[in-house]
């Protein structure tokens, strides 16, 4: 454990001793910048660190210049609230100038920028994602008790909770998702805010709630958290079709993906929380304006039936491993023999069948079916047992 009792610290990590970021710390000058946000803190919890994002008293156009002249490329990826991506050779980072709101409307902010490390912490939503480093020393400004409630697992809104939401009505998902990832303790106030503003998010674009939830859904357990969203009447403001026990069937999917080996998979749970209707999930899929292929999913696992959990490579053939998964899952039933199962093809042509004297056009095509849905029935048997079944499927001379 560190000094601050958390498991992690800066000065074991690596990535701040990558190449590209030392280049950049040259650039903009070790005084100018500093770490922020989920590198920091996912490094003094030892998990895994992916995205380095870096804060700067510099306006946006000198950080383009300076890192124009140490040869290093940006894209002005979100300029207007003064962000620029630099794109190092192990990874881009993005680099914000210090800001603070001048207005929001709990959809959008017009910012100014800034050159006071308290004042930009200030404006950002909990205390854990608002711990500067220093490049160089590794040391921690922490302006609102970020250590404390990082070390005690609590999720927690900087400053006056209701005000946090008002500039940003996304923050209520954003604290259950964080709350499920991070959390231990619940911070009462944070609790009674989500569950007070509910019903601003019906203000968000749906596109926003769409990835917010499924980021939700793809961790570990959520399972508690999403309960507690239902009992704070925040789904429903969301997902008005999910019921308890549309809840509840969740929680018992995530535990059979967890006994059966399975990974977390967003869209399997989203399922779960919606009644088994391909109508209901073709709506879903709309109004969170899903891709085609996230919608293909929810309304293929929709279709699921009662006898899914009889044939389980019958129905990997029918629909695909993705999809009989997720039913599986679903229905209760073991879903390993299908793991890593290859759909064999049916050593059968409808050449085959011409040459036995039916005429080419629609009577082949049927033959061909019938004896298919035969030889999955009768689970795939080889090439003699599917000559046996055209022969009795074969018109009488």
């Amino acid at each position: 454990m560190s000094a601050s009792g958390l498991p992690g610290t800066l000065a074991n990590a690596d990535w701040p001793n990558r190449k590209g970021l030392r280049v950049l710390t040259r650039a903009l000058g070790a005084e100018n910048i500093r770490w922020v946000g989920g590198a920091v803190r996912d490094t003094l919890l030892d998990v895994g660190v992916h995205d380095v994002d870096c804060a700067t008293t510099h306006p946006p156009d000198e950080v383009m210049d300076r890192c124009a002249m140490a040869g290093i490329r940006t894209v002005p990826t979100g300029i207007d609230h003064g962000t620029i991506t630099a794109v190092l050779e192990d990874g881009p980072v993005e680099i914000t100038t210090l800001r603070h709101d001048v207005s929001t409307d709990g959809r959008r902010a017009t910012v100014a920028f800034a050159n006071d490390w308290r004042e930009d912490a200030a404006r950002r939503d909990f205390t854990i994602n608002a711990l500067y480093a220093h490049p160089e020393t590794l040391e921690i400004s922490d302006y609102f008790g970020g250590l404390d409630d990082l070390a005690a697992r609590r999720v927690r809104f900087i400053g006056d909770a209701r005000e946090r939401i008002a500039e940003d009505h996304l923050r209520i998902l954003r604290y259950y998702r964080f709350q499920a990832r991070f959390g231990a303790a619940l911070d009462n106030e944070a609790e009674e805010a989500c569950a007070e503003l509910a019903g601003t998010l019906k203000g968000l674009s749906r596109e926003r709630v769409a990835e917010e939830l499924l980021k939700l859904l793809s961790l570990p357990d959520p399972g508690e958290t999403v309960e507690r969203m239902f009992n704070h009447a925040v789904l429903r403001v969301i997902l008005p079709e999910a019921s308890l026990r549309n809840v509840e069937i969740m929680r018992e999917v995530i535990d059979r993906e967890a006994a059966q080996g399975f990974a977390p998979d967003p869209l399997r749970r989203l399922s779960a929380l919606l009644p088994p209707s391909p109508d209901v999930a073709g709506d879903v899929a709309a109004r969170l304006r899903l891709s085609r292929a996230q919608r293909a999913v929810l309304v293929g696992v929709a279709s699921r039936l009662g006898s899914d959990a009889e044939a389980p490579k019958a129905l990997a053939y029918n629909e695909g491993n993705a999809i009989a998964v997720h039913r599986l899952l679903l229905a209760g039933a073991d879903a390993a023999a299908i793991r890593d199962w290859a759909a064999p093809t049916l050593p059968l042509k409808g050449g085959a069948i011409v040459q036995r004297g039916v005429a080419a056009g629609p009577e082949v095509a049927r033959i061909l079916q019938t004896v298919e849905q035969r030889w999955v029935a009768e689970g795939f048997p080889g090439e003699a047992r599917v000559q046996e079944i055209l022969n009795e499927e074969l018109p009488e001379a």
